[in-house]
């Protein structure tokens, strides 16, 4: 996280009402992020566009067509390996302005039944996401459907569809708690949860970490004894896997998660450490400085989110990482078409693709992590 610098904080529409409104123990950190993205008046998702480079971030889809032509295929092959159901929804949590949807669309069209089976399904909370996810998809041909939680495809359970899940950069935008292993006032050590409060001085937001309680359900999943001044973040990651996994318990179902992170094989310092990041106009600022202003999210622990579908009777496929996914893909081979047909455009596509794959960069940060139902052969590319 980068540092708070009180004399840059502004006192935005959604900070001054969180000033005026956080209880005196302070807001927990995951309540904090859920009203800083999702506040139905000053949250960051429903303020403006934000993706691309005139917003604040850039995503894989919008730096190349390729990743998504790739993902459709990637679905539709996966289609066919449950047998190429004449009925299936197509599920993408979090889907941007509906690029890489738009994307997957026009490459999976070209395997035959595929369009006329696929029953598009967007999970977005976010009214003005969605305005922008319809623009996009309008003529795309397909039944589209939105719903503001994936809980809400799981209601009537008895009679779900087969399906197939897409989340890029989905779970780094779920709520995070962490927690630090701090020496308390007796000299003794214990966990802290962070919450954001009110500086009475100035009346501006500031972090507090109070004493976690014993009954809390978080101390299950923490190490016991850690080195001095250990955080870990804790992701709600709960209600997104448990409806995935009641879909998977009644029908067939694959998932395909894209996000930046690290894996089970990480070291120490990346994996008990706090990535809570701010991103506003392509550049990083402390989550307190413009609530609703910027984007904020965490990195994703692959290998407890691993763990966790494992434990729900999930299949895991993964993670691996999205230069090694995209390669068994064929996205040079998909590069090199692109720029064969666009030989103008050429040095732009292969610069595109090697942002996408390229070592230490997104190629190694972000992970690919596949889900599926019991019954399924492992996932392709995974």
């Amino acid at each position: 996280m980068s540092a708070y610098d009180p004399a840059e904080r502004q006192m935005t529409p959604l900070a001054t009402r969180l000033c005026e409104t956080i209880p005196p123990g302070g807001l927990p950190l995951a309540d904090y992020m859920r009203v800083c993205l999702l506040d139905p008046e000053h949250g960051y998702y429903n303020r403006k566009s934000v993706l691309g480079r005139d917003g604040d971030f850039i995503t894989a889809p919008e730096i190349s067509q390729a990743f998504g032509e790739l993902i459709g295929l990637w679905a539709a092959v996966t289609w066919r390996q449950m047998g190429a159901p004449m009925a299936f929804d197509l599920i993408e949590l979090g889907p941007g302005r509906g690029t890489l949807m738009a994307d997957a669309l026009r490459a999976a069209k070209r395997v035959p039944g595929f369009t006329s089976a696929v029953n598009v399904r967007l999970v977005e909370a976010s009214p003005r996401m969605r305005e922008l996810q319809h623009e996009t998809l309008a003529d795309s041909g397909v039944a589209l459907a939105w719903a503001d939680t994936i809980s809400d495809d799981a209601t009537h359970v008895g009679s779900v569809r087969p399906a197939i899940i897409l989340g890029n950069e989905f779970l780094d935008c779920l709520p995070i708690d962490q927690v630090r292993w701090t020496r308390g006032a007796d000299g003794g050590f214990d966990w802290n949860i962070r919450h954001v409060s009110v500086d009475t001085a100035d009346a501006s937001l500031t972090d507090i970490w109070v004493p976690l309680s014993d009954d809390d359900s978080h101390r299950a999943k923490l190490p016991s004894d850690p080195p001095e001044g250990t955080i870990v973040e804790l992701a709600h990651t709960s209600p997104v896997l448990a409806a995935v996994a009641a879909r998977a318990a009644v029908a067939p179902l694959a998932a395909l998660f894209i996000d930046y992170g690290y894996g089970a094989g990480s070291s120490a310092t990346e994996a008990s450490g706090d990535t809570l990041q701010a991103v506003r106009a392509h550049a990083y600022e402390h989550p307190l400085t413009a609530p609703g202003l910027a984007d904020l999210s965490a990195h994703v622990d692959f290998g407890r989110l691993s763990q966790d579908c494992g434990h729900l009777g999930l299949m895991v496929d993964g993670p691996t990482t999205q230069a090694e996914f995209l390669g068994r893909l064929g996205i040079v081979e998909r590069a090199a078409k692109l720029m064969a047909a666009n030989p103008g455009k050429a040095a732009a596509i292969q610069a595109d693709i090697a942002r996408l794959i390229a070592p230490g960069g997104m190629g190694t940060r972000f992970k690919a992590l596949g889900l599926r139902s019991s019954g399924l052969t492992p996932l392709p590319g995974l």
